[in-house]
């Protein structure tokens, strides 16, 4: 069953007096469970499809659908909703709040969620001990390392259950060791059926993925051994 469906996907954004195309007529399916990486290089536009795909922006033309719903022409309210419902993100840098513990850094989206405390305590902790880190759960970001951050920004995109994970440079911020940490528990979570999107510029890293598609100057491909997606619109 299909958990995002990308039609036609067209971003322009104005320099000066001109339109320019940043993407390009993108078509992409995701099957739930899916574990994809999409690599590009700066400039390819693989930030501005990461941010459609999180309804972090919306397209110029086209339209995408998530989970059944076709987002066309919803409201900045009404996508807020849809990312805290449905989406879970994990960035290049980990974002947590330096004066709350990891516990409750990962607990934060239930609370906007309306979650009561107590459930959100639990689940966080779950959540926790998911990524290994059910020892430094009232650590501070300032005495964690690097990757422990790194699964403490996992485990807060996570808590929500979300249908769709989202990863941009998961991995950039972090040495060699650390980088393969993480992307073994993104195995875990895949294994586990989560669907994953992953956004890399490292070969390796995207090789940690089931499927691998390359967008250059705002266009997405299959990579050369004709696996993964496609840009006619067939499933990846």
């Amino acid at each position: 069953m299909a958990i995002l469906k990308l039609t036609d996907i067209c971003k322009d954004y104005v320099q000066g007096k001109e339109p320019v195309r940043v993407l390009k007529n993108v078509n992409m399916t995701v099957e739930k469970g899916d574990y994809l990486a999409i690599m590009g290089p700066s400039g390819s536009g693989k930030t501005t499809l990461m941010n459609i795909i999180g309804c972090l922006d919306v397209p110029t033309s086209g339209s995408y659908e998530l989970d059944g719903k076709n987002l066309e022409n919803m409201t900045d309210d009404e996508l807020a909703e849809i990312r805290n419902k449905y989406l879970g993100f994990v960035f290049q840098h980990f974002y947590l709040l330096p004066k709350m513990s990891a516990r409750e850094n990962v607990a934060l989206p239930l609370l906007y969620a309306g979650v009561p405390m107590k459930e959100r305590m639990e689940r966080a902790d779950e959540a926790l001990r998911a990524v290994g880190l059910e020892e430094r759960l009232n650590f501070l970001p300032n005495q964690l390392s690097g990757g422990q951050c790194q699964r403490v920004a996992i485990a807060r995109a996570m808590v929500g259950k979300p249908s769709l994970l989202l990863a941009d440079e998961p991995t950039g911020a972090l040495d060699t060791k650390s980088g393969n940490q993480i992307m073994e528990i993104f195995r875990q979570l895949s294994n586990d059926g989560m669907t994953i999107i992953m956004i890399t510029h490292e070969p390796s890293i995207a090789a940690c993925a089931d499927k691998t598609l390359h967008i250059l100057d705002g266009e997405l491909h299959t990579n050369d051994s004709g696996e993964g997606g496609a840009a006619d619109g067939s499933q990846v």
